[in-house]
């Protein structure tokens, strides 16, 4: 990528946004910003008891996200949000139109263990199935790419290089 992309690394909880975000951002040499440090204390105390965040609880969520990726426009970064719904990401979009998602996939068997293994993180594995029933994968109009969580956190990020490497470029 020759002009900066605002990159937000999303998927279900377990994928390794926290992970790859700041690996990517490194590749790039670009700033990274946890998608968690956004969330008001509230929304952790709710997630850190086992109850999923309702739309009302992540707008200004989202909205924070927002106006931290536009205000990288131009200049590029990397951030990590869950971004699970398309209402999700057109809310990050109207803040900043150029950014762009990598998408990071996987099994669920595989995203459970490695959830199992984390430690210090306030979200549970029971809340897993409810990111799976909310997750909408990436559309063809939107700007962006899947990558598998397979592999070493190298491995990934390459792939989600590489795959980044193959959108236009951002516009202004």
């Amino acid at each position: 990528m020759n002009t900066p992309h605002v990159v937000v690394i999303m998927g279900v909880a377990g994928t390794g946004k926290t992970t790859i975000g700041p690996l990517l951002a490194a590749r790039f040499g670009v700033p990274y910003a946890e998608g968690d440090d956004f969330h008001p204390q509230a929304n952790i105390a709710k997630m850190s008891a086992g109850t999923p965040l309702t739309d009302d609880d992540r707008w200004p969520w989202l909205d924070a996200i927002g106006d931290w990726a536009h205000g990288r426009a131009g200049l590029g970064g990397v951030v990590s949000c869950s971004a699970l719904k398309r209402s999700y990401r057109d809310r990050l979009r109207a803040a900043a139109p150029g950014v762009v998602f990598v998408h990071l996939t996987g099994d669920r068997a595989l995203i459970e263990d490695r959830m199992s293994h984390r430690q210090g993180h306030f979200m549970p594995t029971a809340l897993l199935d409810s990111q799976f029933a909310t997750l909408q994968p990436l559309e063809p109009d939107e700007a962006g790419v899947a990558v598998e969580v397979t592999g070493t956190p190298e491995e990934i990020t390459e792939r989600a290089d590489t795959a980044l490497a193959a959108l236009p470029e951002p516009t202004p």
